[in-house]
């Protein structure tokens, strides 16, 4: 068996898109893709609502951090296929050398952690960036490594 396919989730806040991204490719995977996630100026702690989201959606969330891409860039034994950029303050940015001359790509999706209003409809951006990364990390795992 092939080792699997290292994947990397950049945001700016590592706090909601990019945890959300690591949580669901690293369910989806079925140990062809490993997922990472990391921001370029990481918030240091994980937004609640992304939690509580991923916990009632059954994700195991224990080992979900906030974490700096410099982690990634100073590990020379993790080599790292891809690199998908989930916000285009991030995609803007000089990313730091990462192992493994990794491809690049870009998914624009909202930041649910900028969305203010009642509880409902913070709940419901959370919902909808899950819904809209799930269909694209579908599509990722369906292409295959």
């Amino acid at each position: 068996m092939n080792a699997p396919r290292n994947i990397l989730f950049l945001c700016t806040g590592n706090s909601a898109r990019s945890i959300i991204a690591e949580a669901i490719l690293n369910r989806m995977g079925g140990g062809t893709f490993h997922a990472y996630s990391a921001g370029s100026q990481p918030k240091g702690q994980v937004n609640p609502n992304t939690i509580k989201l991923l916990r009632t959606l059954g994700y195991d969330t224990s080992t979900l951090r906030s974490k700096s891409w410099d982690e990634f860039a100073q590990n020379k034994d993790l080599a790292i296929d891809c690199v998908i950029t989930v916000c285009n303050n991030a995609a803007g940015e000089a990313c730091p050398v990462i192992p493994g001359k990794p491809s690049k790509q870009h998914w624009d999706v909202p930041d649910p952690a900028a969305v203010s209003g009642t509880r409902d409809e913070i709940e419901k951006a959370f919902k909808d960036v899950h819904e809209m990364l799930v269909n694209r990390i579908a599509a990722l795992v369906k292409a295959g490594p």
